[in-house]
């Protein structure tokens, strides 16, 4: 991880906090924190994110892109969910889910094996312009946690499916390996590296072509994911041929808890802009 100033807590009220009130004035371009347990650690829409401590990853990144535009901000809600696929698929090659899918994404940027969900990310964006300036990254990875308390319906950690634990800091590595790779790909680099990210990501998308069940504001439907826009809006053809489309929380997956289903709204990305 060279070129990265690393922050090591043992317990901190969450990693992104910290990293939102940490001095910006230092020259890294990319910033990790990382923390044995989180008091207040926070998913969507100010979720609890249940985590028992030192047994998984908690940590935030703060990156700087060098020229990336507001409108494409999606992209790094994007790398960064790729570079969790990418690094736990390492472990998982020998592990294969019932139903043939392996590690997935589920929109925006929740992480999944088969139909559990294995890590989450909150992004939080500061806007300079029409140019984003910096954007905070936080993640949690259910590494070693065999036992989770809330009433979350589906969690599952990479020990539980592998059937053993695993060492925590070869999981930081080779996640911080993928996102270096991907964020390298489009820092500066342009439209056409944007949209290859892109579409590398939506072949990567849970239940992408295949009919799910959604719910809405108005209600319950069974629809099929038929697009991602590079803004971040998801598109749904519902089973009367109607395409959807939705920004952030506005549509929610059905979630299969045993014989109960439960609604889980979206991982949203808050924007918080800097009038710098």
């Amino acid at each position: 991880m060279d070129n990265v100033r690393l922050i090591e807590l043992d317990e901190v009220d969450s990693t992104n906090n910290f990293l939102r009130q940490l001095d910006t004035a230092d020259e890294n371009r990319m910033t990790l924190v990382t923390a044995e347990f989180q008091t207040a650690g926070r998913g969507a829409d100010q979720n609890h994110w249940e985590s028992a401590k030192g047994e998984n990853l908690l940590l935030s990144l703060r990156v700087k892109p060098s020229n990336l535009p507001v409108r494409r901000m999606f992209a790094i809600s994007e790398l960064a969910a790729l570079a969790i696929s990418d690094a736990l698929e390492m472990f998982l090659t020998l592990t294969p889910p019932k139903g043939g899918r392996g590690v997935r994404i589920k929109w925006p940027n929740d992480i999944y094996y088969g139909d559990s969900k294995v890590a989450g990310i909150l992004i939080e964006n500061d806007l300079q312009g029409n140019r984003v300036l910096r954007s905070t990254i936080g993640i949690g990875i259910n590494v070693n946690q065999r036992r989770f308390l809330s009433d979350a319906p589906n969690p599952r950690s990479l020990a539980d499916i592998v059937g053993h634990d695993v060492e925590r800091q070869l999981v930081l590595k080779k996640f911080m390996d993928r996102f270096t790779y991907w964020f390298g790909q489009i820092d500066d680099a342009g439209e056409e590296a944007l949209d290859a990210l892109h579409e590398h990501y939506k072949s990567q998308l849970y239940h992408f072509s295949e009919e799910h069940s959604y719910s809405d504001k108005e209600g319950t439907f069974r629809a099929t994911i038929i697009d991602v826009e590079p803004n971040g809006h998801l598109i749904l053809q519902d089973t009367k041929g109607n395409q959807r489309r939705y920004a952030f929380k506005e549509v929610k997956y059905e979630i299969l808890k045993g014989e109960k289903v439960k609604s889980r709204k979206s991982k949203n990305c808050r924007l918080i802009v800097n009038s710098k």
